[in-house]
């Protein structure tokens, strides 16, 4: 079957498409110069499996199907892979594309390999409500698939590439959208697994598919220049090899060009020309170790000029995804800037095949060790689990895989100078919870550079940054309003789901006992069967998920509570007979109790509490003009009184109208201050030339501690008038 001829008719299709046919006899020869006989028969084998599955199909180009698995084959067995990654791309459209099912896989070819085809799988049996559910869940199952086994993304990313050179034959609109989608999902993931050689193919075909006329216009000034530098880029070869060679430096030295995509995207992102893109070409040395690194670099320094401020050392400060590098911009003969690229044999590999450089390294010197891509790799995996436990959907998971898939990235120390990288516009929370999970839950405070910051302060490259940690400390809500790495944003809603979780079940039965109290009951009253209806009423399982729908106001307790035996008709009817007994507030109840911004209630208050779905119990004060209180209490309103234990401060509104005098303001921030009070916000709002009036949010203890703040506020001179805010 692979051997097929291919009709006349389609040679115009399969041009366009640009397919090649690639034999199974070839990639037989391919896989003997890495794997042995046993191998290769096995992986024969596979072939012959695919091709009787795919018997009858075709591409679009109208080539037998089984050229595409082979195709994809071909790529995996460039990069070195193994013997059950190969037979997994032969075999990876079977269960999707054919009645083959995962447990003749299973059989034929073992787990290992049915798991890696069933990763790759797409779910075509399910319905979902839209394509970007679809697209999300599609997206969600390969990622939890590439955590079981890093080898199904390379077999997916291979597909994608074999796909995309072959996508001429298609409509321009579905070429555009395919493309588009690789660029949002392929391409990160190809460049956050370190596989640059297959990113920069990715990128060059999208780009020629989504922008055909600017690929076009963009490929005829590049090949034009370059009849023009060829002869300079030779002879700075030759300059820096001979350089080398009379210091005893053993080397390969080969140039290269920038890819189209790059040179386009640098002439988008800086608004500039073609003839402005000076580092179109580069030249790479490879050397022994990492000290002959620094001595190469040194000697191409002496030998041509360095750009200022272009020198990157990648090889100290390695990339996220494992990259490793010496980066220089020289200043070549006619004026041509000429990037220079300095690296080991082991770095090259890594830059270039990423994550799959392990399967290669360990091919080639059979030491069986660790490259810094699987490491970082298995940080990743591990981050993507946690997303995976914490999201709610998978569009929710998609969206926060994509935040983290590529950031430029930044890279920062620690006290004892350990290097952390993380993506640009970070914040001291991220860095946080990049050290340390339970750094991240305990920060309360941040030195950088030694000095005292906020939070939400954007770190920059070189910082040191020194976390202060309170084990009473914990995540906040406002958090992910800063933050932008996903395992920050994941850790923060984990917990604060949790936490809710905890405080919702004490409140929760805080509100059910203190309703069964307007009856004049205990929970000692209520029987087993009592508890039974009560949670098949709320259609809840057990009495900890009861507390939780109460607590954040899904059920209603007064109402659960009149399931109850002990409580008669008459009285569950009557609600002029209930005894209300007032639930006590301390103010350290937590996320699932909030005070309303509208009247800001303190200590002192009187108090009504409003149970809102999904927040919990919201605190208003009884003369809050928001709403009508007689019928909102009708309906869910709850009664509430102080604790008389509160501890926290609370925030209110203060208003005060002062002559329009220079230092009023300051006076004014000074004596709050004194009274061991914080301004939150402040407004000014120039009434005239004479008078200004400020409005001041300020965190106080209880009423007492306002009117001490208010008395002291109109003992200044120029100050007119002092109110609470009272909405």
């Amino acid at each position: 079957m692979a051997e097929a001829n291919i009709p006349i008719s389609q040679e115009r299709a399969l041009k366009a498409g640009k397919s090649t046919r690639f034999l199974v006899s070839e990639l037989c020869d391919l896989l003997d110069t890495y794997l042995g006989p046993t191998e290769v028969s096995a992986i024969y084998h596979a072939y012959l499996f695919s091709a009787e599955a795919h018997e009858g199909q075709q591409r679009l180009s109208g080539e037998p199907y089984i050229y595409h698995p082979l195709a994809v084959a071909k790529i995996m067995a460039e990069m070195h892979l193994d013997e059950q990654s190969i037979m997994a791309a032969i075999l990876h459209d079977v269960i999707e594309d054919t009645p083959t099912a995962k447990e003749q896989i299973h059989e034929q070819f073992g787990q290992h390999v049915a798991e890696l085809v069933d990763g790759v799988s797409k779910l075509t049996h399910l319905s979902f409500s839209s394509k970007q559910e679809a697209q999300a869940e599609n997206f969600r199952k390969m990622m939890l698939a590439m955590v079981r086994d890093i080898r199904i993304i390379i077999i997916k990313l291979a597909d994608r590439l074999h796909n995309l050179r072959t996508i001429g034959i298609m409509r321009q609109d579905k070429q555009r959208r395919i493309a588009r989608e690789t660029m949002d999902i392929y391409v990160p993931i190809a460049q956050r697994l370190g596989m640059h050689k297959i990113r920069l193919e990715l990128e060059m075909l999208c780009f020629k598919a989504i922008h055909p006329y600017r690929y076009s216009v963009l490929e005829n000034v590049v090949n034009k220049n370059r009849r023009n530098r060829k002869q300079v880029m030779k002879d700075v070869e030759t300059s820096i090899c001979a350089q080398l060679e009379d210091n005893k430096i053993e080397s390969r030295i080969f140039g290269r060009e920038k890819n189209l995509y790059s040179i386009y995207k640098k002439m988008r992102t800086k608004h500039i020309t073609f003839s402005e893109v000076h580092d179109i070409y580069a030249i790479r040395i490879i050397v022994n170790d990492v000290d002959t690194c620094y001595r190469a670099l040194g000697l191409v320094h002496n030998l041509f000029k360095p750009v200022p401020g272009r020198f990157k050392d990648y090889i100290a400060i390695p990339k996220k995804n494992g990259y490793q590098s010496l980066h220089t911009i020289l200043f070549g003969p006619r004026g041509i800037k000429i990037e220079v690229q300095i690296r080991t044999l082991e770095m090259d590999l890594i830059a270039e095949s990423g994550i799959a450089a392990h399967w290669i390294y360990k091919s080639l010197n059979d030491r069986g060790s660790i490259l810094p891509p699987a490491e970082s790799t298995h940080e990743w995996l591990s981050d993507i689990e946690e997303m995976q436990d914490n999201a709610v959907s998978s569009i929710d998971f998609f969206e926060t895989v994509k935040v983290d898939l590529f950031p430029d990235e930044i890279y920062v120390f620690t006290p004892v100078g350990d290097i952390i990288a993380l993506p640009r516009g970070s914040s001291a929370v991220d860095f946080a919870y990049a050290v340390h999970s339970d750094l991240g839950n305990t920060c309360f405070a941040v030195k950088i550079d030694r000095r005292i910051s906020p939070l939400s302060a954007t770190l920059q490259s070189g910082q040191t940054i020194e976390i202060m940690v309170n084990p009473s400390a914990r995540p906040k809500p406002s958090w992910l309003n800063f933050v932008v790495t996903s395992k920050a944003r994941t850790n923060i809603r984990d917990y604060l789901k949790h936490l809710q979780s905890e405080e919702a079940i004490e409140l929760g039965e805080r509100l059910f006992d203190n309703a069964l109290a307007w009856y004049q009951k205990t929970p000692e009253d209520i029987s087993k069967t009592d508890i039974k209806r009560i949670l098949k009423v709320a259609n809840v399982k057990t009495i900890d998920e009861l507390y939780v729908a109460i607590g954040l106001g899904e059920q209603l307790a007064e109402l659960l509570v009149r399931n109850v035996s002990v409580i008669s008709a008459d009285q569950a009817k009557n609600e002029l007979a209930r005894k209300q007994v007032p639930l006590s507030i301390q103010g350290t109840e937590g996320v699932v109790v909030n005070y309303a911004k509208c009247c800001h209630p303190i200590p002192g208050d009187p108090i009504i509490g409003i149970m809102t779905r999904g927040k919990g119990l919201v605190v208003h004060r009884e003369t809050c003009r928001n709403f009508d209180s007689k019928n909102v209490f009708k309906d869910k309103g709850i009664t509430l009184s102080w604790s008389d234990d509160h501890i926290q401060d609370f925030h209110v509104e203060v208003r005060v109208q002062t002559a329009n005098q220079r230092g009023v303001l300051a006076s004014l921030a000074a004596k709050i201050a004194n009274e061991e009070s914080n301004i939150e916000n402040l407004e000014l709002e120039d009434q005239d030339d004479a008078s200004t009036t400020i409005t001041f949010l300020l965190s106080v203890k209880d009423r007492k501690h306002l009117a001490r703040i208010m008395r002291i506020l109109r003992s200044i001179p120029h100050v007119f008038k002092v109110m609470r805010i009272r909405h």
